[in-house]
């Protein structure tokens, strides 16, 4: 069996999107599906369910899952070992991000990859989404870590790779501390902290209070999260922030409540979709797709 349609199969499963899975497979929707095709052919079973119009993966497909992940990961560390005895010229790659770059296993990622590729040498470049996508479009970088912001997806493409959601923060002694989950209109009288102006998180958290109905009293913006929640502790106001950054913090002087219902936001890997992306992208995206 053709170890890159295994491969295929992997992202199209983890992704669940045909038009997205060939997005981050660099190839074009038909050949997925025709790929995917000539993999059921082969076996003589269905890898997919397509009773249904999410897809998602039949029994046999599950059962192939593990293997398969197993042998992706397998191929691109025989790769890693080939290409690290290979006397190459040494590369570099520069790579957007957004700030909160450990919560979400971006650094972790970069480690791997670092450790593993001798010979390319990684450059993380931390700004907001908007900078980032501006510098996207100025060639300033071919790959960036971005918070979804539902950009048109005619200029970029985009890989699935973490996400998170809203959340209140609150003094500990604060009257909703001790409730797991609270609306946003629970919130309308809350003063509150946000990162600034221009930034996606403060762009969300006013479009989300109005969606809720009214428009939040600000009495502090800042660039920082760790001062904005010392803040929070010392009974300035409450902030929204999004969850796993303030869970990587470990503070347990403040309380920390899921909004409901659910506001999600997206980390995805984006590239513009005319680029010709270097072998080092490319063998950077084939680096996380290969994680187990």
């Amino acid at each position: 069996m053709d170890i890159g349609y295994l491969k295929e199969f992997v992202v199209l499963a983890e992704i669940g999107n045909y038009m997205k899975a060939a997005d981050a497979l660099f190839i074009s929707q038909s050949s997925l599906s025709k790929h995917i095709k000539a993999m059921e052919k082969e076996l003589n079973i269905p890898l997919f369910d397509r009773s249904t119009r999410k897809i998602q993966l039949s029994l046999y497909g599950e059962t192939l899952l593990p293997f398969a992940r197993k042998i992706v990961n397998l191929h691109y560390q025989s790769t890693v070992a080939l290409m690290n005895q290979i006397e190459t010229k040494h590369q570099v790659i520069t790579i957007g991000s957004i700030p909160s770059v450990a919560p979400y296993g971006i650094t972790d990622q970069i480690i791997r990859f670092q450790t593993e590729n001798k010979n390319i040498t990684v450059q993380l470049l931390e700004d907001e989404s908007d900078q980032l996508l501006q510098m996207l479009r100025q060639n300033r970088f071919e790959l960036a870590f971005i918070r979804d912001q539902n950009e048109d997806s005619s200029e970029f493409a985009k890989i699935p790779f973490a996400e998170d959601h809203l959340a209140a923060v609150f003094r500990a002694n604060h009257p909703l501390a001790q409730r797991s989950s609270v609306s946003l209109e629970e919130l309308k009288d809350e003063k509150f902290l946000f990162l600034p102006p221009d930034s996606l998180m403060y762009h969300l958290c006013m479009e989300e209070c109005r969606k809720a109905g009214f428009t939040p009293h600000i009495v502090y913006s800042g660039s920082r999260s760790d001062t904005i929640l010392e803040l929070v502790n010392k009974g300035m106001g409450s902030t929204l922030l999004m969850r796993k950054p303030i869970d990587f913090l470990q503070r347990h002087d403040i309380a920390v409540v899921d909004i409901v219902p659910k506001i999600t936001t997206y980390i995805q890997i984006y590239y513009k979709k005319e680029a010709e992306l270097s072998a080092a992208s490319r063998h950077f995206i084939a680096a996380l797709q290969s994680a187990e």
